[in-house]
């Protein structure tokens, strides 16, 4: 198969690319290119943030700022609120003025080793309960409310320990 009909070959399978793109795309994609996310600086009145569990291959094992991929044409808070709903279950109130922006290379990640990374301010009420029904601490998706900021952050998520 040459280059032109593997480019047909794709096209024909993304249908929707402002949907998202299949994991193996997605993944391929992501060895070309930067990846530009959002992340979600989660806090409520008094001080306290968001954090959600993670574990993959690609950052490790620890507590992280919910966050997404912006995709095809999507606006960045159309990709914030999309990221709030899936991730927490509820919208996030949020600055649309963006508190940081940092670039990451991750030198020992061939896929999904650079990012641009766009920091927004959120709140949510303290009155949020998180749904962590069927899930344990160590699970993926996992929230809970953080008074300071844990030893165990994502090393990716390092750049935000000073927010936290």
């Amino acid at each position: 198969m040459n280059m032109n009909d593997a480019i047909k070959f794709l096209n024909k399978h993304i249908t929707n690319p402002s949907k998202g793109l299949p994991e193996e795309v997605f993944l391929f994609v992501s060895r070309l290119t930067p990846l530009v996310n959002v992340d979600l600086l989660i806090k409520d009145e008094n001080g306290r943030v968001l954090l959600s569990w993670r574990e993959d291959k690609f950052v490790g094992a620890g507590w992280h700022l919910p966050g997404g991929i912006v995709r095809f044409k999507e606006k960045m808070e159309q990709r914030l609120m999309k990221v709030a709903e899936k991730e927490i279950g509820t919208g996030v109130e949020f600055n649309p003025v963006p508190i940081a922006m940092n670039e990451l290379i991750c030198n020992h990640n061939t896929t999904r080793g650079h990012y641009i990374s766009i920091l927004y301010d959120c709140f949510l009420s303290s009155k949020f309960i998180p749904k962590n029904t069927g899930l344990n601490k160590i699970d993926n998706g996992y929230l809970m409310w953080h008074d300071v900021c844990p030893a165990n952050l994502i090393n990716v998520h390092e750049i935000y320990r000073k927010y936290i």
